[in-house]
């Protein structure tokens, strides 16, 4: 790997990058916190070779908003479901608009 490869890294945000102290300093949170979100599934952090756990920014995202709904009084569990549905639904919606263009397109290719 050479160095320009390294830091594409940077901008991606499925790296793992962070530590687990890291990722729990990042978010304000316990490293508990970023256990029991694995434990119910929300997020399974990469393992290094040594097996310590590797976070990405897209899975601080996903860890920080089930943070902001514990805060509000979700239990945990709860939260996470809520943010797994969360995600499915803009993955849903982002479908829906790319077959939404695709199906636009051929209208205006059949129309022509």
């Amino acid at each position: 790997m050479t160095a320009d490869d390294s830091y594409g890294r940077l901008d991606d945000d499925d790296f793992p990058a962070y530590t687990m102290g890291r990722a729990a300093e990042i978010l304000g949170t316990t490293q508990g916190f970023l256990r029991a979100v694995g434990e119910a599934r929300l997020i399974t952090p990469l393992r290094s070779e040594g097996g310590h756990r590797r976070y990405s920014r897209y899975q601080l995202r996903i860890a920080a908003r089930a943070r902001e709904l514990v805060d509000h009084g979700t239990s945990i569990e709860a939260a996470c479901r809520i943010v797994i549905l969360e995600v499915q639904l803009e993955e849903a919606r982002r479908i829906n608009a790319e077959y939404r263009g695709a199906a636009a397109s051929a209208d205006r290719t059949a129309a022509a």
